[in-house]
């Protein structure tokens, strides 16, 4: 039975069973480090949380559109300026497409500053003659294939903190020093995207904005003066796995009285632990950040609407996001369904895809890829879901980078099976490349357009 609100605390989430936790060897060492995260300041805050939640209701009443992208996984060895500031540049090229070629404001969420850890299918991997523990993400092990490299270690919980704190310091300065102004829009091309296709496609967009921009002043509009076109607000978000991790960094709001986990403006609950008993349902149903849960194909709208009841039982337009993930070839046979049954039982939720997780083949090679062709279907199959019930498909949920890599398949430079293994960095899951993300948001901005 579930607890009530009244009953609920940080630490409640240890009554329920609870999936995908590491098998800490020191458990004395791990309390530890909560006890001292405990004490460290937050790295979000609780009103810019609140404020997510205000634009993503937006999302929910149809009025915004929510890209929500980033990292697979986060490294603590490949960390540094530069791959943040990429990173982050294909999103805002992104935003920009899709605001610019559909007309609907963005909502601008990413897969960073926290995304540490990932769920595994099994608790042992086997690498040559070597079973070893899986790779469980930075923040529990390391991906070195030895037995030494896989012990979880809490340690690695307060790296991920200090390395999340950074993140966070430098996404602010770029967003609102200056660094995503609409007049920079030129600058946002990476080299390898400006030699594309995809590239000059978004240099038109970029031209017309300027010329737009140059429109307005020529009017009279003052347009230094005007916020929004040189800062944007940029959230981040990561999927709530170590919830030691969570808890130690869970606060209560000194305004409200709300406790709100201030690892990141939004979390969310993967496919693997959204058991409606379970420890993560609990935790996530005490915080008031907005919270995502992944739906998989074997979701049925009764465990949708139960899910909607436990998590947002006051029905606050952008507290909760269905982040569906059920394969090209599935999705618009199981999608409609969930989508009529919370429909009817008027919960304001927003509807994101996944297109990525759905759709993880083995190449030849043996690596874990992802076909492009499979991804499009897959976001096509989710707007037809929406049109058929007359709901509104709120947002798109993809792993990508702003490294030229070759972990998926196909798109414009038509990557084959042979290339993979040129630039195949991921720790974990195939990203899109920077070209890639660029097509993708233009097929996107079309759908929206339609």
């Amino acid at each position: 039975m579930n607890a009530s609100a009244s009953s609920w605390s940080p630490r409640s989430w240890r009554e329920f069973p609870a999936g995908q936790q590491p098998d800490w060897p020191d458990e004395g060492a791990f309390e530890a480090v909560l006890k001292q995260m405990s004490t460290m300041p937050p790295l979000v805050f609780a009103g810019e949380a609140r404020a997510l939640t205000q634009t993503l209701g937006q999302v929910a009443e149809g009025e915004a559109f929510l890209l929500q992208a980033g990292d697979c996984a986060e490294s603590f060895d490949a960390f540094g300026a530069d791959a943040i500031r990429d990173k982050l540049k294909v999103i805002l090229q992104m935003a920009v497409v899709l605001t610019y070629s559909s007309g609907v404001p963005t909502v601008k969420v990413g897969r960073i500053a926290g995304q540490f850890a990932k769920p595994r299918s099994s608790p042992t991997e086997t690498i040559g003659e070597l079973t070893l523990p899986s790779f469980r993400g930075h923040l529990v092990n390391d991906i070195m294939p030895t037995a030494a490299a896989r012990v979880p270690d809490p340690n690695r919980l307060l790296q991920a903190y200090h390395q999340s704190t950074s993140t966070l310091n430098l996404l602010r300065a770029f967003t609102k020093g200056g660094y995503a102004d609409l007049h920079q829009v030129h600058t946002w091309n990476q080299e390898f995207v400006a030699s594309s296709n995809e590239g000059q496609r978004y240099e038109r967009v970029a031209d017309e904005i300027d010329r737009a921009l140059r429109f307005m002043k020529a009017c009279g509009v003052d347009t230094a003066t005007q916020p929004n076109l040189h800062e944007v607000d940029f959230y981040t978000s990561h999927e709530a796995l170590v919830l030691g991790y969570e808890e130690a960094l869970t606060r209560q709001d000194s305004l409200t009285g709300d406790w709100y986990d201030c690892s990141a403006h939004m979390i969310w609950i993967g496919e693997r632990t959204r058991e409606i008993d379970g420890a993560h349902i609990e935790f996530f149903s005490g915080v008031r950040n907005p919270i995502g849960c992944k739906l998989g194909p074997t979701a049925t709208a009764e465990e949708a609407v139960e899910l909607c009841e436990r998590l947002n039982p006051e029905r606050i337009p952008g507290r909760l996001t269905f982040i569906t993930r059920m394969g090209a070839d599935k999705v618009e046979a199981a999608l409609p369904a969930l989508l009529a049954g919370v429909r009817d039982a008027g919960h304001p939720v927003v509807w994101a895809c996944d297109p990525m997780h759905g759709n993880t083949i083995t190449a030849t090679g043996g690596q874990k890829t992802r076909r492009f062709d499979d991804i499009l279907a897959e976001i096509a199959g989710f707007f037809s879901a929406h049109d058929a019930e007359g709901t509104w498909p709120g947002g798109v949920h993809v792993e990508l980078t702003g490294d030229d890599v070759t972990e998926c398949l196909g798109g414009a430079e038509a990557i084959l099976d042979a290339d993979l293994g040129s630039r195949y960095e991921t720790m974990c899951d195939p990203r899109l490349n920077g070209r890639q993300s660029i097509d993708l948001a233009f097929a996107v901005a079309e759908l929206l357009r339609d």
